[in-house]
Protein backbone atom coordinates (compact mmCIF):
# COMPACT_ATOMS: atom_id res chain seq x y z
CA UNK A 1 0.00 0.00 0.00
CA UNK A 2 1.40 3.32 -0.93
CA UNK A 3 2.16 5.92 1.43
CA UNK A 4 -0.55 8.22 0.38
CA UNK A 5 -3.24 5.37 0.60
CA UNK A 6 -2.45 4.78 4.04
CA UNK A 7 -3.36 8.32 4.84
CA UNK A 8 -6.59 8.34 3.27
CA UNK A 9 -7.16 5.07 5.32
CA UNK A 10 -5.63 6.68 8.55
CA UNK A 11 -7.80 10.14 8.18
CA UNK A 12 -11.33 8.20 7.27
CA UNK A 13 -10.26 5.57 10.43
CA UNK A 14 -9.79 8.71 12.51
CA UNK A 15 -13.19 10.42 11.20
CA UNK A 16 -14.69 7.01 12.00
CA UNK A 17 -13.96 7.11 15.53
CA UNK A 18 -14.43 10.90 15.77
CA UNK A 19 -17.93 10.18 14.49
CA UNK A 20 -18.60 7.17 16.89
CA UNK A 21 -17.43 9.48 20.00
CA UNK A 22 -19.76 12.05 19.13
CA UNK A 23 -22.42 9.67 18.86
CA UNK A 24 -21.69 8.09 22.49
CA UNK A 25 -21.18 12.05 23.92
CA UNK A 26 -24.80 12.36 22.19
CA UNK A 27 -26.04 9.94 23.99
CA UNK A 28 -24.77 10.62 27.14
CA UNK A 29 -25.98 13.71 27.13
CA UNK A 30 -29.23 12.61 25.87
CA UNK A 31 -29.98 11.28 29.53
CA UNK A 32 -28.47 7.05 28.56
CA UNK A 33 -27.18 5.87 31.53
CA UNK A 34 -23.44 4.20 31.81
CA UNK A 35 -21.20 3.11 34.37
CA UNK A 36 -20.16 5.81 36.26
CA UNK A 37 -17.39 4.32 38.59
CA UNK A 38 -14.28 2.86 38.60
CA UNK A 39 -13.80 0.05 40.52
CA UNK A 40 -10.05 -0.70 42.21
CA UNK A 41 -8.63 -3.05 44.60
CA UNK A 42 -6.63 -1.41 47.58
CA UNK A 43 -5.45 -3.70 50.09
CA UNK A 44 -7.67 -6.12 49.45
CA UNK A 45 -10.52 -3.73 49.46
CA UNK A 46 -12.61 -2.56 46.70
CA UNK A 47 -12.98 0.86 45.97
CA UNK A 48 -14.74 3.37 43.57
CA UNK A 49 -13.57 6.19 42.31
CA UNK A 50 -16.13 8.44 40.33
CA UNK A 51 -14.63 8.65 36.90
CA UNK A 52 -14.74 12.27 36.67
CA UNK A 53 -12.14 12.90 39.29
CA UNK A 54 -10.37 10.00 37.35
CA UNK A 55 -7.59 11.15 34.89
CA UNK A 56 -6.55 7.82 33.43
CA UNK A 57 -5.55 4.55 35.05
CA UNK A 58 -2.14 2.95 33.62
CA UNK A 59 0.09 0.40 33.99
CA UNK A 60 2.97 1.50 36.11
CA UNK A 61 5.80 3.03 35.08
CA UNK A 62 9.33 3.42 36.83
CA UNK A 63 8.83 5.30 39.79
CA UNK A 64 12.24 7.16 41.72
CA UNK A 65 12.18 6.90 45.23
CA UNK A 66 11.99 10.32 47.22
CA UNK A 67 13.96 10.24 50.44
CA UNK A 68 12.71 11.43 53.64
CA UNK A 69 8.96 10.55 52.92
CA UNK A 70 6.58 8.98 54.43
CA UNK A 71 6.65 5.32 54.14
CA UNK A 72 3.43 5.35 51.97
CA UNK A 73 5.12 7.96 49.28
CA UNK A 74 6.05 5.62 46.52
CA UNK A 75 8.17 8.27 44.84
CA UNK A 76 7.71 10.46 41.32
CA UNK A 77 6.55 8.83 38.04
CA UNK A 78 7.07 10.41 34.57
CA UNK A 79 4.22 9.77 32.46
CA UNK A 80 4.79 11.25 29.24
CA UNK A 81 6.92 13.93 30.36
CA UNK A 82 4.90 15.11 33.26
CA UNK A 83 6.00 14.79 36.65
CA UNK A 84 3.46 12.91 39.13
CA UNK A 85 3.93 11.72 42.96
CA UNK A 86 3.10 8.56 43.49
CA UNK A 87 1.17 7.02 47.07
CA UNK A 88 0.90 3.48 47.76
CA UNK A 89 -2.89 3.93 48.79
CA UNK A 90 -2.95 0.99 50.27
CA UNK A 91 -0.41 2.06 52.94
CA UNK A 92 -1.62 5.57 53.19
CA UNK A 93 -5.12 3.82 54.29
CA UNK A 94 -3.39 1.77 56.76
CA UNK A 95 -3.42 -1.75 54.87
CA UNK A 96 -0.14 -3.87 53.57
CA UNK A 97 1.46 -2.40 50.80
CA UNK A 98 0.78 -2.70 47.22
CA UNK A 99 3.28 -5.10 45.36
CA UNK A 100 4.06 -3.58 41.93
CA UNK A 101 2.97 -6.67 39.74
CA UNK A 102 1.65 -6.97 36.51
CA UNK A 103 -2.07 -6.34 37.69
CA UNK A 104 -0.83 -2.61 39.91
CA UNK A 105 -1.99 0.62 38.10
CA UNK A 106 -1.37 4.08 38.75
CA UNK A 107 -4.81 5.74 38.82
CA UNK A 108 -3.77 9.42 37.36
CA UNK A 109 -5.92 12.26 39.74
CA UNK A 110 -7.88 14.35 37.34
CA UNK A 111 -6.30 17.60 35.87
CA UNK A 112 -8.97 19.65 38.03
CA UNK A 113 -7.78 19.04 41.19
CA UNK A 114 -4.23 21.29 40.14
CA UNK A 115 -2.06 18.37 42.40
CA UNK A 116 -0.07 16.46 40.01
CA UNK A 117 -0.71 13.22 41.78
CA UNK A 118 -1.61 9.64 41.28
CA UNK A 119 -2.27 6.90 43.75
CA UNK A 120 -1.04 2.92 43.24
CA UNK A 121 -3.18 0.64 43.45
CA UNK A 122 -3.26 -3.12 43.18
CA UNK A 123 -5.13 -2.98 40.15
CA UNK A 124 -8.12 -1.88 38.68
CA UNK A 125 -11.85 -3.85 38.67
CA UNK A 126 -13.31 -2.08 35.55
CA UNK A 127 -16.60 0.27 35.32
CA UNK A 128 -19.46 -0.40 37.67
CA UNK A 129 -23.14 0.84 37.49
CA UNK A 130 -24.03 2.37 40.73
CA UNK A 131 -27.45 2.01 39.93
CA UNK A 132 -26.57 -1.82 41.09
CA UNK A 133 -25.09 -0.91 44.48
CA UNK A 134 -26.88 -0.39 47.62
CA UNK A 135 -25.76 2.69 50.03
CA UNK A 136 -25.15 1.51 53.65
CA UNK A 137 -25.15 3.71 56.46
CA UNK A 138 -21.82 5.46 57.49
CA UNK A 139 -19.15 6.01 55.49
CA UNK A 140 -16.50 6.06 57.74
CA UNK A 141 -14.37 8.37 60.01
CA UNK A 142 -12.46 9.18 56.88
CA UNK A 143 -12.59 12.36 54.99
CA UNK A 144 -11.44 10.14 51.95
CA UNK A 145 -14.42 8.05 51.93
CA UNK A 146 -17.43 9.88 50.72
CA UNK A 147 -19.89 6.74 50.85
CA UNK A 148 -19.76 3.13 51.51
CA UNK A 149 -22.05 0.32 48.99
CA UNK A 150 -22.91 -3.00 49.08
CA UNK A 151 -23.15 -5.41 45.58
CA UNK A 152 -25.43 -8.34 44.59
CA UNK A 153 -22.76 -10.53 46.55
CA UNK A 154 -22.56 -8.80 49.33
CA UNK A 155 -19.18 -7.12 48.50
CA UNK A 156 -18.83 -3.81 50.19
CA UNK A 157 -16.87 -0.87 48.29
CA UNK A 158 -15.61 2.49 49.28
CA UNK A 159 -16.36 5.49 47.81
CA UNK A 160 -13.09 7.43 47.09
CA UNK A 161 -13.40 11.03 47.39
CA UNK A 162 -10.60 12.57 45.13
CA UNK A 163 -11.13 16.33 46.50
CA UNK A 164 -11.73 15.31 50.53
CA UNK A 165 -8.12 13.13 49.84
CA UNK A 166 -6.05 16.27 48.28
CA UNK A 167 -7.49 18.90 50.73
CA UNK A 168 -6.43 16.35 53.75
CA UNK A 169 -3.01 17.27 55.39
CA UNK A 170 -1.92 13.72 56.26
CA UNK A 171 -2.31 13.30 52.42
CA UNK A 172 -0.16 16.34 51.87
CA UNK A 173 2.66 15.96 54.54
CA UNK A 174 4.96 13.79 52.54
CA UNK A 175 7.83 14.15 54.24
CA UNK A 176 9.06 12.73 57.63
Amino acid sequence: MAAAERSVTARLSLREYQLALSERLQSAQAGARVPSKLGLRVGGDAWLVDLSEAGEVIPVPPIAPVPLAQPWFKGVANVRGNLYSVTDFSAFVGAKRAAISDQARLLIIAERFHVGAALLVERSLGLRNADRLTPQPGAGAQPWVRAQYTDADGQVWRELDIAGLVQNEAFLEVSV
